[in-house]
């Protein structure tokens, strides 16, 4: 008797944990359809990000760097090449690199 008690427990703890699952994976699907459309012309788009976070974030550390790189005199210079090359660094990483959908 105590065997199929536990048993009985066992299985209703798992139970609710199966439609969760697929409820998960339908919205990941779902997420997935909307990043993508077809076109008037049949072609098949993707929405991408448009890299201003990636800018943002990448300039931030940019001026981190370029200021402590740049130890000698005004620190002007290193600061202010490393905000530009990260920025930029931070945007070709957001738009190219992180797409998913192809």
């Amino acid at each position: 008797m105590r065997k199929l008690v536990l048993a009985l427990s066992a299985a209703t703890l798992t139970v609710p944990a199966i439609p969760t699952a697929a409820l998960a994976y339908g919205a990941q699907q779902q997420q997935q359809q909307q990043q993508t459309w077809r076109g008037q012309d049949g072609r098949l788009y993707c929405k991408r990000p448009n890299g201003t976070t990636g800018l943002l974030v990448g300039g931030a550390a940019g001026l981190l760097a370029g200021r402590a790189v740049d130890t000698r005199g005004d620190r002007t210079t290193g600061t202010v090449l490393g905000g530009a090359l990260g920025a930029l660094l931070g945007r070709h990483v957001q738009r190219n690199v992180i797409s998913r959908c192809r």
